[in-house]
């Protein structure tokens, strides 16, 4: 490439980069919602999960349900008394944003070849998207604030949040009576609507329990070991989630399961998203730096079960 091609290359780079890092590199509010789409649609957990555009740092939901009986015995003409009547139950669950920053860099190979068939920015942004996305969801799942990793001791992830329906598997891999005993675990009001919940896990766990299903001499044991369609337990798909640790235990070989509706997992990203470039001569690259906030949160974490200690 010549040092002629190479300043014209850089030139449309910059050009193109431009609407992306007007506003001191804020992306414009519709720029950061094709960017959020793009998040989602590179991470199989939020695909799953409510994801919410914050409008501020900090945002709060706002929870309303019926928690105890609302009907009562009806009469004719009368009305109920106050000590028949029903209030909700109002509570608030807080996304705190946490801050993060991703470093993209684009050869001058990848430029070169993006210009010409006009799709720099596009590029940029699914590039970006790629790397930050599965970053992203191994924090949401993994976080721990008392992690030795810095990365993930910024906030704490799914795992970490899920505490109040325990089912230890005691070193024993995924079977129908793990899966029968987290459904049972669950109170029963978080149960209404089962084919809107997921057995989530490890991909490695996933496997596991697929081959052990299909060593049944079956017309559904071959298909469950030829097809990747969801394993159904009670109604309930089991869905493998590739950043789910498959290094636990002393052993370095156990996961977790959870389980729960995904809408009940709230991510919270904060729409003002900046993005800067910068050009490293030496190594022929153009530094393209993110920076976002984003928590994540239970709606309700009651109505989510965790299976510890599943053998692989």
């Amino acid at each position: 490439m010549s040092y002629t091609d190479n300043r014209t290359i850089l030139q449309k780079a910059d050009l193109a980069l431009a609407d992306l890092t007007a506003g001191g590199g804020l992306l414009k509010p519709a720029q950061a919602q094709k960017f959020m789409r793009l998040l989602i649609k590179d991470s199989p957990l939020m695909r799953l999960a409510t994801v919410v555009p914050m409008q501020s740092p900090k945002q709060q939901l706002s929870k309303i349900k019926f928690g105890s009986r609302v009907l009562r015995p009806g009469q004719e003409a009368t009305a109920l008394t106050p000590a028949e009547r029903s209030a909700p139950d109002l509570s608030q669950v807080e996304l705190d944003a946490k801050l993060f920053k991703a470093e993209v860099r684009l050869s001058d190979e990848v430029l070169e070849d993006s210009i010409e068939r006009g799709e720099l920015r596009q590029t940029i942004m699914e590039m970006m998207a790629e790397a930050i996305s599965r970053d992203m969801e191994e924090v949401l799942i993994n976080g721990d604030t008392l992690s030795a990793d810095p990365f993930l001791a910024v906030m704490d992830g799914v795992l970490k949040q899920a505490t109040s329906n325990i089912v230890d598997a005691a070193a024993t891999p995924i079977a129908k009576d793990l899966l029968r005993d987290m459904l049972k675990t669950l109170p029963s009001e978080h149960l209404r609507d089962k084919k809107a919940m997921r057995f989530m896990t490890s991909v490695d766990a996933d496997l596991d329990y697929r081959n052990t299903l299909a060593d049944r001499a079956t017309v559904a044991g071959d298909r469950l070991l030829e097809g990747d369609t969801p394993v159904l337990y009670s109604g309930v798909p089991l869905q493998p989630i590739p950043l789910f640790p498959e290094n636990l235990g002393a052993g370095s070989d156990q996961t977790v399961v959870l389980l729960c509706n995904p809408k009940n997992i709230h991510v919270g990203i904060w729409r003002n998203i900046r993005v800067e470039s910068a050009r490293d001569i030496s190594e022929g690259t153009l530094k393209i730096v993110a920076t976002l906030r984003f928590d994540v949160k239970f709606t309700e974490e009651p109505g989510v079960a965790k299976a510890i200690n599943v053998q692989l």
